[in-house]
C-alpha cells in the first residue's frame, strides 16, 4: 500500500487508525494480484482479438491515448474512492489497509457489471459533429484535451487533499470542449456545442446529490438517535476497540456498497471515453457493435422502416427531400431546429442509410470501409430523432413515437456498446488507484470535517446514505459524485450530532466544488484551442 506523501500529522502514530494493517490485508493482497495479473492478460488477448480485424492501427497514438484513459480512472480511484473507506477505518471496524484493498476490489466488481448508462449520457455532452469526427484532428484534440484537464485538476485537489468530485471536474472539461470548439469554428457555420439540455439534467443531479447527502445522514442520525438508544453508537470509539458485532457489520456492508456503486457509476466514464477512443482510431474493429446476435442488424433494419413510414405521415404536401438529405439533417441536430424540409429530408436519409446496408445479413459481413460510415449515419438519424421525441420540435402521436422509441433502442444497440474487456481495463485502473495515495482524503474525511472524532452511527448514516444515493443515480443513467455525497454526509451527521463543524475545512470543500467548474473548462477550453495546432 503507497501513500504519495500523506499530508496527516498522525505519521509518527502507531496507534492512529491508518497505520491498521491487520494480518488478513497480507493473504488478501496477492489473492487481488492474481485478479490484476489474470485481468492484464485477458484485456491484451481480447484487444488483440479484435484488432486483428482492423484494416490499420495506429499503434503509438492508440497506446498513447488508451494510457491517459486509463490514467484518468487510477486518479479517480485513490481521489473517490478514498471516501468510501474513511468511515470504517476511524471507526476501526476494518484496519486501514485492509479496507483499502477490501474497497478496491468491489470497485473492481462494480465496475464489471454496470451497464454503461452513466457512460453514453456523459458522452452526450459532447458535440455531435465532434463524436462523428472523433478520429479527426479535432475529435483527437477533444479526447486528450478533456482527459488531460480533468486528470490536472484532480491531482491539484488531491495534493491539497480535497475530497473534490472527478464527475464535476469531467464534467466541466467536456464543457470546455464544446466551448473551445464553438469558439474555433469558422464564423456562419453551425456547431452544435455543448448540450445544455443534457448539462442541465447532469448539472442537477450534480449539485442535488451533496444537499441530499448532508440532509438525509442528518435525518438518518437523528432518527437512529430515537429509535436506537446505545450510547456507544453516538460516542467517540474508545481506544482500538472494534465497534459492536451488529455495527461493524453494517459499516462494512455499506462501505462495500459505496465502494460497488462508485465502480458502478464513476467506472463508466472512462468507459465510455475509451470508446470513443476506440471508435475514432479504429473504426473498423469499434465502430459498431460486432455482438454475437445475428438478429441485431435486421431489427434495426425493422425499426428503420417503421420510423420512416411514421415521418411520411408528416411531410406536408408539396414539400420535397432537399438534393443533400444529410446535410439538412446535420443542420437540424446542429442547430436543434425543426422545418417543413427536415422531415422528408430525414425519411430519405434513413431510407439511403438501410438501404445501403440491406444487402448484408449480419455486421461482420460489412465492408471495412463502410463500416464508420454507417455507423456515423446510424448515430446522426438517431441524435435527429431526439429531437422529436425528447424536444418535441415534430409533434406526433404517442403511437408513432413508440416506432421513434424503437428506433432510438436499436440505434442504441448498434452504437452504444461497451466491450468486456474495457470494462475489466476500467477496473483494473480503478481497483488499483483505490490502493494508492488514498490517505489524504481519509484523513480530510475522518479528522477535518468535523471538530469530534467520528462515531459508530455517524459513519453508518453517512454511508447508508451515500450507497443507496449513488445506487439510485446509477440505475437512472446519472452522474453523481461519491465525493460530495460521502463528505457531505459526514457534515450532515457532525451537524445533527451537535459535534460542530470545522469550518475551515468545509470552506476548502466549499471553494474546490465551486472552482472545479470554472478550472476545469478553462483548462479543457485552452488544451483543446493548443492541441488543436498539434493534431
Amino acid at each position: 500500500m503507497v501513500d504519495l506523501a500523506s499530508n496527516t500529522s498522525e505519521g509518527g502514530n502507531a496507534n492512529h487508525p491508518i497505520h491498521g494493517a491487520g494480518s488478513s490485508a497480507k493473504w488478501f493482497l496477492p489473492l487481488f494480484g492474481i485478479v490484476v495479473l489474470a485481468g492484464l492478460v485477458y484485456v491484451a488477448y481480447a484487444l488483440g482479438s479484435d484488432l486483428a480485424e482492423a484494416a490499420a492501427v495506429p499503434w503509438i497514438l492508440l497506446g498513447l491515448a488508451l494510457l491517459i484513459a486509463l490514467g484518468f480512472e487510477f486518479v479517480n480511484g485513490f481521489h473517490d474512492t478514498a471516501n468510501a473507506v474513511a468511515t470504517v477505518i476511524y471507526t476501526r471496524s476494518l484496519p486501514a489497509e485492509f479496507a483499502v484493498i477490501w474497497s478496491g476490489f468491489f470497485n473492481f466488481l462494480g465496475v464489471l457489471t454496470s451497464s454503461g448508462a452513466v457512460a453514453f449520457g456523459i458522452l452526450a455532452l459532447l458535440p455531435v459533429e465532434l463524436i462523428l469526427q472523433v478520429g479527426s484532428g479535432s475529435g483527437l484534440a477533444m479526447v486528450f484535451a478533456l482527459l488531460t484537464a480533468a486528470i490536472i485538476w484532480n491531482l491539484g485537489t488531491w495534493y491539497l487533499g480535497l475530497p473534490a468530485s472527478s464527475s464535476h471536474t469531467l464534467v466541466g472539461s467536456i464543457i470546455g470542449v464544446g466551448l473551445a470548439n464553438q469558439f474555433l469554428a469558422p464564423a456562419g457555420s453551425a456547431t452544435s456545442g455543448v448540450d445544455w439540455s443534457q448539462a442541465s439534467s447532469v448539472g442537477m443531479s450534480l449539485l442535488l446529490s451533496p444537499i441530499i447527502g448532508f440532509a438525509m445522514a442528518a435525518l438518518l442520525l437523528l432518527v437512529a438517535k430515537v429509535l436506537i438508544r446505545n450510547k456507544e453508537l453516538y460516542e467517540a470509539p474508545k481506544g482500538n476497540a472494534p465497534p459492536p458485532l451488529w455495527i461493524r457489520g453494517l459499516l462494512i456492508f455499506t462501505c462495500t456498497g459505496v465502494s460497488f456503486a462508485h465502480g458502478s457509476n464513476d467506472g463508466q466514464k472512462g468507459m465510455g471515453l475509451i470508446m470513443l477512443i476506440l471508435i475514432g482510431l479504429v473504426p473498423t474493429a469499434f465502430a459498431l457493435n460486432k455482438t454475437p446476435d445475428v438478429n441485431y442488424l435486421e431489427a434495426y433494419k425493422t425499426a428503420s422502416t417503421q420510423v420512416e413510414t411514421v415521418l411520411g405521415k408528416y411531410v406536408k404536401p408539396g414539400v420535397a427531400a432537399p438534393a443533400d438529405p444529410k446535410a439538412t439533417v446535420s443542420s437540424a441536430v446542429k442547430t436543434k431546429t425543426w422545418t417543413d424540409a427536415t422531415t422528408p429530408a430525414l425519411q430519405a436519409y434513413i431510407h439511403a442509410t438501410s438501404a445501403e446496408i440491406a444487402a448484408y445479413p449480419s455486421v461482420e459481413k460489412l465492408p471495412n470501409g463502410l463500416v464508420g460510415n454507417v455507423r456515423n449515419d446510424i448515430y446522426l438519424i438517431g441524435e435527429s430523432l431526439k429531437l422529436i421525441d425528447k424536444q418535441k420540435l415534430l409533434p406526433m402521436s404517442a403511437e408513432d413515437l413508440k416506432a421513434v422509441t424503437n428506433y432510438h433502442a436499436a440505434v442504441d444497440h448498434a452504437t452504444k456498446f461497451i466491450p468486456l474487456w474495457v470494462k475489466v481495463a476500467v477496473a483494473l485502473a480503478l481497483g488499483l488507484g483505490t490502493m494508492v495515495g488514498w490517505k489524504r482524503i481519509v484523513v480530510t474525511v475522518g479528522e477535518k470535517i468535523g471538530k469530534t472524532h467520528l462515531t459508530y452511527g455517524q459513519g453508518a448514516a453517512a454511508e447508508v446514505v451515500a450507497m443507496l444515493t449513488i445506487g439510485a443515480a446509477d440505475h437512472l443513467g446519472l452522474p453523481v459524485s461519491t465525493t460530495h455525497v460521502l463528505s457531505s454526509g459526514v457534515a450532515g451527521t457532525m451537524a445533527a450530532n451537535g459535534s460542530g463543524l470545522q469550518w475551515s475545512t468545509v470552506r476548502n470543500m466549499l471553494m474546490a466544488w465551486i472552482l472545479t467548474l470554472p478550472a476545469s473548462i478553462t483548462l479543457a477550453f485552452v488544451l483543446f484551442i493548443v492541441l488543436r495546432q498539434v493534431f
